[in-house]
Order: C-alpha cells, then structure tokens, then sequence
C-alpha cells in the first residue's frame, strides 16, 4: 500500500504556468493566445498584474493590495507570472518585466472600454428588442 501510494505521489504532475504550444484549460491547441487567456483567468493573476502597473511592491504590499488574497494563492500565482515573463522580483519586492509592461498597455484601451460600458449600460428590461 506504501509504494502505491510513493507511485502516485512522484507521477503527479507539477502545476506550471500555462505555456504556449502545451495544451492549457479549455484548449489543446497550444496557440498562444489560449495559454495567455488560461493564465489571465486565473484568480487573481490581473489583479496581481494591475497593482503592480505603477510600482514595485513587497509580498506584504501586494498582498494587501489584493484584499489579503491568502499568501499560497499569492506566491502560487507570483510563481506562475514569474515562469511567463510577466513579472521579477527586484530589490524593492515584485514588478513587471517589459513584457509584463506591454501586456498591460495593452489593457488600456480596456479601461476606457469599460467606463463607457458602465455609464451607458442599460438594465436588460429596457433593452428589449434592441440590437
């Protein structure tokens, strides 16, 4: 019963951050796009993201910055942005790579998106019929 349970202990596969060119959640295509999309949908990895857009912070600050996610989710998730490219850890705690940087630029248009959304959005019983 013990070497059973060793076997299946040391085949369990290590969770690494998805990875383009492997197949990802909802996926088996490897596109690119698919592995950055099941890695963005993970909890808490734009937040993450987002909070480090301005500056570098420590694990305490960014934590606390993220509503107190608890800290294996955070270090999971510091792990897998980390394994992407996303993000470093420097002298002055956590902050984005270049590439990290570029995807965030990218969401900016994002945002103003979004607050036009959000001031024109319309309950669903008022929006009968429309298109």
């Amino acid at each position: 019963f013990l070497e059973a349970q060793e076997a299946m202990r040391l085949t369990r596969k290590k969770k690494t951050a998805p990875h383009p060119g492997k197949p990802v959640r909802g996926s088996r295509s490897g596109r690119p796009i698919m592995a950055l999309l099941d890695l963005l949908g993970q909890r808490w990895v734009l937040r993450i993201l987002w909070e480090l857009r301005e500056e570098a912070l420590t694990f305490r600050r960014l934590q606390e910055a993220c509503d107190q996610v608890s800290p294996s989710v955070l270090n999971a998730r510091l792990k897998a942005l980390r394994e992407a490219d996303l993000l470093y850890t420097g002298e002055d705690g956590y902050a984005l790579t270049r590439q990290g940087q570029e995807l965030l630029s990218n969401f900016l248009p994002l945002v103003s998106w979004a607050d036009n959304w959000a001031q024109n959005l319309k309950p669903l019983s008022e929006r009968a019929g429309e298109k």
